[in-house]
């Protein structure tokens, strides 16, 4: 497989987390990935959006899929590795930084989101 990008930009509302959950499982599955790598992949993204719903006030969260013979990377925009205290349920979305970190292969948090990537065996 050559490399290749998949974007996906939603509204910020919990309502569309479930769709990126599936796309997400469907690209896993399309790029041959197994079972428990796409069911690790799916909790990394939806807390990932979590996050981002929780931390910024953008309009959208933008999520962008890197393809390539080796990885899967993905770009979440908005989320962040510092949770503010103000924040409801803070501890929570502190919770599932660390689950997006034992689950995915390599996670970077940047000034834009967080990019976390699965290996491809």
């Amino acid at each position: 497989m050559s490399s290749n990008s998949i974007l996906i930009r939603v509204p910020s509302k919990p309502d569309y987390i479930s769709m990126v959950r599936l796309s997400t499982s469907s690209i896993g599955y399309n790029i041959g990935l197994n079972v428990d790598e796409i069911e690790d992949i799916k909790v990394s993204i939806g807390e990932a959006c979590i996050n981002s719903l929780n931390i910024t006030n953008d309009e959208s969260i933008t999520i962008e899929y890197f393809l390539s013979d080796e990885k899967l990377k993905i770009n979440v925009t908005g989320a962040s590795e510092h949770i503010p205290d103000d924040i409801e349920e803070s501890k929570e979305r502190e919770l599932g930084v660390l689950i997006i970190k034992s689950l995915m292969d390599e996670v970077a948090f940047t000034s834009d989101g967080i990019i976390m990537s699965k290996y491809i065996e």
